[in-house]
């Protein structure tokens, strides 16, 4: 009987292997502590085998899973290029007025659709800096 456990072991590792939740980890554990009881303790019934592994699933989902949970979300590297952007000097490469919604400037290579953040005309080849991103656009100032 304990095969049985071993090879749900392995399903729930693939199925976690698909999914980001951290679900089916803690039934591929309890599935492995199970297939290890059931090897040792050959005559524990199957209806035991099942309500053990339920009650360790459950208790394995409901102290660790928080836990993991806030540690991933803790060291998940989220950052996007707008920390390299915000602050930084750029080139208006094309004349900013926000009443004809026109402008861009070049921020590190490339360009960006942009707005005065202050609703001023900021003339071509002025060097100004980037003060916001909202969606594309940068909104900028003069020095």
């Amino acid at each position: 009987m304990m095969w049985i456990w071993f090879a749900l072991a392995v399903l729930f590792i693939v199925i976690e292997a698909f999914t980001t939740d951290l679900v089916a980890v803690w039934f591929a554990a309890a599935a492995l502590v199970l297939g290890v009881v059931a090897g040792l303790a050959t005559e524990l019934h199957i209806v035991w085998q099942i309500v053990i592994f339920v009650a360790l699933s459950a208790v394995l989902v409901a102290a660790t899973r928080p836990l993991v949970k806030r540690l991933l979300k803790k060291n998940k590297n989220t950052e996007t290029n707008l920390g390299l952007v915000i602050g930084h000097k750029a080139l208006v490469v094309e004349e900013i007025n926000n009443d004809f919604e026109q402008g861009a400037v070049k921020i590190n290579g490339l360009v960006w659709t942009a707005r005065s953040e202050n609703g001023e005309i900021i003339e071509k080849d002025t060097l100004v800096t980037v003060k916001q991103i909202q969606g594309n656009k940068a909104f900028v100032s003069k020095e």
